[in-house]
């Protein structure tokens, strides 16, 4: 007998919040399906205002408000049985955090859990890449946020060492990643990796996914490190501007995806990769994921 629930995850990042929701079909005999049934993307760009003045804005308060409540009422539309709220890199640092969260489970009923990177890390490993990828290869999974880029290397289908860094997006923007930073994560890179003698990357986060939507490349196809160096070029050459009305870019992506191409590029050069997979997932992805996990506890 086919059983279908819905579950709700939310994603609040440093550059944007997400709202996934998600299918869950599970029938006798058979592998469970996980079907995405909606995702909402709401730009507010928390990190603007935490990684410079160390708390969320007035602003942004009540955009979070506003979009809090309307998450809220799509999952009771969508009739979502269970759902978790992350909140990552910006409302870990914000002084006022703490207090939105309150403010927020007062006002919509939504609780936030307010996460380390470890933990996001773990969670976007509940993802199950094995179904996606080589499972017998190497790889060096880079999700880059607005706020910090978690890093994990894979081996055989297992996690060998896992690392979050404050290098992201929005960070960068605001010229807060400072040589040193750098200077940290590429040793790291270099050591972790040293040890492989081929290894390729998986690359997540809303940048490097429309960087491959522009790509042209049919799904399960990886980037080359060419392409990619070339379409960083491409987006260096460009204005603010030129790139919204050139490559059809959104406001909130036009500015961060140069930064994000970087940071990727940079992963590619200090592991030695020559492609990049795309496979199209993040910590929503593994948020729902758990949410299963925990119901089968």
């Amino acid at each position: 007998m086919l059983t279908i629930e819905k579950y709700g995850a939310i994603d609040i990042g440093s550059n944007a919040i997400r709202l996934l929701i998600s299918s869950i079909h599970e029938e006798e005999g058979k592998n469970t399906r996980f079907k995405k049934t909606s995702l909402v993307r709401v730009p507010i760009r928390l990190g603007a205002d935490v990684f410079l003045t160390k708390k969320v804005s007035d602003n942004n308060i009540e955009r979070m408000l506003d979009a809090m409540q309307a998450f809220q009422l799509l999952m009771k539309t969508h009739n979502v049985v269970r759902y978790k709220a992350c909140a990552t890199s910006a409302m870990r640092e914000a002084e006022n955090g703490n207090e939105l969260v309150g403010l927020i489970k007062e006002k919509t009923g939504i609780q936030i859990d307010i996460i380390d990177g470890k933990d996001e890390a773990a969670i976007i490993a509940m993802t199950d890449l094995n179904e996606l990828i080589n499972s017998a290869a190497t790889y060096l999974y880079v999700d880059v946020g607005g706020g910090s880029t978690e890093f994990t290397v894979y081996d055989n289908g297992k996690v060998i060492t896992s690392r979050s860094f404050k290098l992201g997006t929005v960070r960068l923007l605001n010229d807060l990643v400072t040589k040193e930073k750098w200077d940290t994560v590429e040793q790291w890179i270099k050591k972790v990796t040293k040890p492989y003698r081929a290894i390729s990357l998986i690359g997540s986060g809303g940048n490097i996914n429309n960087i491959f939507k522009n790509s042209g490349k049919s799904m399960g196809k990886p980037l080359s490190f060419l392409y990619l160096s070339s379409y960083y070029q491409l987006l260096s050459s460009l204005t603010y501007e030129e790139r919204i009305w050139q490559l059809n870019l959104n406001q909130d992506r036009a500015d961060v995806i140069l930064p994000a191409a970087k940071i990727y590029l940079s992963a590619m050069q200090w592991s030695g990769a020559r492609k990049i997979h795309v496979p199209k997932i993040g910590l929503s992805d593994g948020i729902i994921k758990s949410l299963y996990s925990e119901k089968l506890m």
